[in-house]
């Protein structure tokens, strides 16, 4: 299985980016998702999952800024970003939930200025 993450840049505060992540493998659709990130200097966290039936669970820190959805048929999970502030400046990182150490990419770069 390879995830990559995509759809990252630079956007000002208060703008708005959609990551997606494009899944290889069959077991995708079966599995449990999530958006994991790391900023500089900070351990990696969890921001959203989605579970194979679509039930989503948030970070406090991207509750209502934040939506995590998934399309089985295209092999892909997608993070609508919006409110962005500097805080969520990171690599973010898609991955089974729980993650399985082996499917980490490269991730997707966001810089959020101020």
């Amino acid at each position: 299985v390879q995830l990559q993450a995509f759809g990252g840049g630079l956007v000002q505060s208060g703008g708005s980016l959609r990551l997606s992540c494009a899944a290889s493998g069959s077991i995708f659709r079966f599995s449990a998702m999530g958006w994991y990130r790391q900023g500089p200097g900070k351990q990696r966290e969890l921001v959203a999952d989605i579970t194979s039936g679509r039930s989503t669970n948030y970070a406090d820190s991207v509750k209502g800024r934040f939506t995590i959805s998934r399309d089985n048929a295209k092999n892909t999970m997608y993070l609508q970003m919006n409110s962005l502030k500097p805080e969520d400046t990171a690599v973010y990182y898609c991955n089974t939930n729980p993650y399985y150490r082996g499917y980490w990419g490269q991730g997707t770069l966001v810089t959020v200025s101020s």
